[in-house]
């Protein structure tokens, strides 16, 4: 691909934007103000109607490296899930993408990120993968957590030819979200106080941008997200 010298890029230009946030109080590894399983069976997501997915901010903390691999857990604790993306074109009927890369990363139980502040020698929580004919790439990672100011969620990217063709967010429910951070690795935390309403990302793009998980945080969780952009 790719995306990564966009990326590389605009992560440096971040990197001074997030210091300059840290200087009034925000983390770089577990910011405080906005940024911008094996389970059940697969479920669709409420955004699979064939309309052009929200683009939404990358966030101060995207990928620094390229990391192609499926699992992206690197041992970290949490309620596994298995997250299928599936990467259409709204410009033509929504049919599949095909060699599409796509990338994702999003906070551990303790609302870390790898690859910054405190993490900074640690890549958990990120990988690409290229979307096969259906258009669909799986990831095995955990149930993301949280951080102070930002509902849970996932940032995904989508790239085509070398060009970044997508940036969005994946919305989880609220009450999903309580009950797996309510448990093991997530429970010395408790609850995101902010809710998908009052976040800047998804207050007006929220069923757009939401999956609904399947399983539970003993077994895990299943879920599908649908990325539709014409190309």
């Amino acid at each position: 691909m790719r995306i990564g010298t966009i990326k590389r890029r605009r992560a440096l230009e971040l990197i001074g934007a997030s210091g300059a946030a840290a200087a009034v109080g925000y983390g770089a590894s577990s910011p405080t103000a906005p940024d911008g399983a094996s389970g059940g069976a697969s479920n669709d997501s409420s955004n699979a109607a064939c309309a052009e997915t929200p683009s939404e901010t990358a966030g101060p903390f995207p990928s620094l490296t390229e990391m192609f691999r499926s699992d992206i857990r690197e041992g970290k604790a949490g309620a596994m899930l298995t997250l299928t993306i599936q990467v259409v074109n709204g410009g033509d009927g929504c049919s599949p993408v095909q060699g599409a890369n796509v990338e994702i990363w999003h906070v551990d139980a303790a609302g870390d990120y790898s690859q910054y502040g405190s993490q900074s020698a640690q890549t958990f929580l990120r990988g690409i993968q290229t979307t096969d004919a259906s258009g669909q790439v799986v990831f095995t990672t955990i149930y993301p957590g949280w951080y102070q100011g930002r509902a849970t969620h996932i940032h995904v990217e989508v790239g085509i030819g070398g060009v970044s063709r997508k940036v969005t967010q994946i919305a989880f429910p609220e009450d999903v979200s309580d009950l797996v951070h309510a448990s093991g690795a997530y429970s010395g935390r408790g609850a995101n106080p902010t809710a998908n309403s009052r976040d800047g990302i998804f207050a007006d793009s929220l069923v757009a941008e939401l999956v609904e998980p399947t399983g539970d945080p003993t077994s895990g969780y299943a879920a599908t997200f649908q990325v539709t952009l014409s190309v």
